[in-house]
């Protein structure tokens, strides 16, 4: 699980555990990961480039008190005022920006909170990211559903209520490839208005072939966009390969897929820099796809064993409530995605300022919606988790949670005709 990182390598073998040794210590071992591996696709985009020099320019630091009133009082957010509102200067006006955020929210979105839950349906994984739980040397109960397992799981969610439905996977084409993947989202289309995807990133043709399966967004976590932060953290793996993870969203939307979703994993590097990274990815990326569906996820890392290998940056509430209103305030029309890594008290907090969307009922185990929602075990070997939740509330609590503040509860606001 994330926030309990240990791997247990007692189960490798001689040769595996040289091979794990070499990438930890020898960075000659390990492959450039600003290279692209042979059948990646390489597409031509400007995009990456005005992100990662607008990232390095940021010195946080020289934002004043003064900036951060004026980007409060400007009618418009530039790329400059949104700087200074992720500025240390900022935290005193945290109130402020909430206030602001909340009108934004309200003019793009009233007072409406969509629900949605995951649903992992393998956690075989080829990479070797040293903060993950699905690691590829981690000793965890490894698990794929068959399409009968699947559907199975997904008719209990569907029977809760739920709407959307978001379909996760290892990052392991061997055993959960682009063909196994489509089958999900083709039994997904029939329970649920919504199919959004969070898998390893593919190509053109491969997120088109998807998009007819039935799936309609894509979200793809960068964890950090800081390249040599990631270089140290992503070992081993096609993970591993930096740019390609980053046009991830670009290919999607060239394959035909209605929405993107962006985020880092907030903490593992610098996490003013990384908000300012995604907010901009989704910033440029909208100005030359305008028609589609743009959302950030604002997930952090929390505090874990064996910090040593990862040196994470503790990002506390309060300052994960600036970097979400200031995403707001920045891009008003974006969708704002809190995860249930966050506690029951923030996420029912933020919903009423900045937030859009959240998950209901979630389970980030594989085959276990059906225990979860009922109450009964099958008695059949579950998949471990990728990491610990810490808001469990199923969607008639959330629902009921949502409503009894004066909020809408969203499950679907599309009609396919």
């Amino acid at each position: 699980m994330e926030n309990q990182f240990f791997v247990d390598s007692s189960h490798l073998s001689a040769e595996a555990l040289e091979k794990k040794h070499r990438v930890e210590t020898d960075p000659s071992y390990r492959t450039n990961h600003m290279e692209y591996l042979p059948g990646m696709e390489k597409i031509e985009s400007d995009v990456c480039k005005n992100v990662i020099e607008q990232m390095k320019s940021f010195d946080y630091s020289k934002y004043t008190a003064k900036e951060v009133k004026a980007a409060l009082e400007h009618d418009k957010c530039s790329i400059e005022d949104f700087k200074a509102l992720l500025s240390p200067a900022a935290e005193p006006f945290i109130e402020q920006m909430a206030q602001k955020a909340r009108l934004e929210t309200g003019k793009h979105f009233g007072n409406t909170v969509y629900l949605f839950t995951p649903l992992y349906i393998a956690n075989y994984c080829e990479n070797y990211c040293v903060y993950c739980g699905f690691n590829c040397y981690n000793d965890i109960k490894r698990m794929k559903l068959s399409m009968e397992q699947t559907e199975k799981e997904m008719k209990v969610i569907a029977d809760s209520g739920m709407e959307e439905i978001l379909i996760l996977t290892g990052e392991s084409r061997a055993h959960s490839d682009v063909k196994y993947i489509g089958e999900a989202c083709k039994l997904a289309r029939k329970y649920f208005r919504m199919v959004g995807l969070e898998i390893y990133p593919v190509n053109t043709d491969e997120y088109k072939y998807l998009h007819e399966c039935g799936a309609d967004y894509v979200t793809v976590f960068q964890e950090t966009y800081d390249t040599d932060k990631y270089e140290k953290l992503h070992l081993l793996g096609h993970k591993r390969v930096w740019p390609y993870r980053f046009d991830a969203q670009e290919r999607a939307l060239k394959g035909g897929m209605r929405g993107v979703a962006f985020s880092a994993l907030l903490g593992l590097s610098d996490f003013r820099k990384d908000a300012l990274a995604s907010a901009l990815h989704l910033y440029y990326l909208q100005r030359k796809y305008p028609y589609a569906e743009m959302s950030l996820s604002c997930p952090r890392l929390r505090p874990i064993i064996n910090n040593d290998k990862i040196n994470p940056l503790d990002v506390h509430e309060k300052q994960l409530c600036q970097i979400i209103c200031a995403y707001r305030i920045f891009l008003p029309f974006a969708g704002i995605t809190v995860s249930s890594r966050e506690s029951e008290k923030f996420r029912n907090g933020i919903v009423k300022i900045a937030a859009t969307k959240i998950s209901a009922g979630v389970s980030t185990g594989i085959g276990d919606h059906e225990s979860k929602y009922s109450g009964k075990n099958s008695g059949e070997k579950q998949g471990d988790e990728q990491f610990e939740i810490d808001d469990s509330r199923s969607l008639e609590k959330m629902y009921k949670d949502i409503s009894d503040e004066g909020l809408q509860p969203v499950l679907n606001d599309y009609l396919y005709v």
